[in-house]
Parts: structure tokens; sequence; C-alpha cells
């Protein structure tokens, strides 16, 4: 006990409750971000009956929304590839939830097993394939929630459906993946 303070705590200070972090409903740092990834990836009863491949397109859905960001479902037959692109202002979180993805960037070719994760700046400019000869899953969260995924042709950015044209700085394209341990 201090004896220069005449304060003292009596009982279980832990049920003080306005003492105590309120926990958070949705995650808002980027380590939550991928706290949010990692736990659906490990709860497959929250993804796995909601997959589909199409040979013909890319499937995607959306899993998860929540106040700045949102949580996509996509599943990738061999072959199929997300073009060179960027995410515009959203930052996010690639996780491998089934198979093997590779992703080409700047950087070269990185390949991605289940599990692994990625985690990108805006701007972060890569392409996301399943060059294996099994279908893969992934589990993309994006905060912002993701508002234009400009693609990009060499050194040009051509917009893709719905997104207006955005020209970035090859600064502003540096390569900033992380991977996530």
């Amino acid at each position: 006990m201090n004896s220069d303070s005449d304060l003292q705590i009596a009982g279980d200070i832990l049920s003080v409750q306005h003492l105590l972090q309120p926990a958070r409903e949705h995650p808002a740092t980027v380590a939550e971000f991928v706290g949010l990834a990692r736990s659906i990836a490990e709860d497959r009863s929250q993804w796995e009956h909601l997959v589909r491949y199409d040979a013909t397109t890319r499937w995607y859905h959306r899993l998860r929304t929540g106040p700045g960001y949102e949580v996509w479902l996509l599943s990738w037959v061999p072959g199929q590839g997300s073009g060179r692109h960027d995410h515009g202002p959203s930052s996010g979180v690639l996780t491998v939830l089934d198979g093997e993805l590779t992703e080409h960037s700047a950087r070269g070719p990185l390949t991605l097993r289940a599990g692994a994760q990625r985690v990108f700046a805006p701007g972060y400019a890569h392409d996301v394939a399943n060059d294996s000869l099994d279908g893969a899953v992934s589990l993309h969260v994006y905060f912002p929630g993701l508002t234009e995924m400009p693609m990009h042709a060499a050194d040009r950015v051509v917009a893709q459906a719905g997104a207006a044209a955005h020209h970035c700085t090859p600064t502003h394209r540096a390569s900033v993946g992380v991977d996530v341990a």
C-alpha cells in the first residue's frame, strides 16, 4: 500500500465495469482485421457450405460487412486469376482457406498455401492466380470496404467496369504487401 495516497481499492478491481475497456463489436486495427480473417478461416462452418466453383468467371460472395469493412469469399478453379489490379483506397487482408494461390507482384511470385495471410496497403498492385491443378478458396477483408479495383496494364491503369479511372504514381503503386506469420 502506498502511504502517500489516501486512495484504497477494496475488492475485485475487474468488477468495476467503467474501468474496463469494452469489447469491440467490430475490428478497427490491422491486427484486429487479421484476427477476424483468422477466426473465420478456422470456423469452416461459416463459409465452406457457400463455396461454388465457376469455370467461366471467378466466383465471389460477400460474407460479412461492418462499419468500414467488408469480408469476401472467393473461389478459384485451376488457371483463374484476378489480373493485375490494386484496391484503390482500401487496405486488405488476403487469407488462403483451401488450396494454393500465387501472388504476382513487383517483388516476383509468392506461393500462398492454406493458412497463409497477406496484408496490403492502399495502392498495392498484384495479380492473384490459381497456378495449381486443384481448386482454391480465399477470404478477403477490405478496410474501408472495396469501392474500386483498378486494373493495371503495364504502366497504365484501366478502370474495371463500374469503377472510375484511377491513375497511380509509381510511388503509390510501390509494393507494400506484408506476409503475416
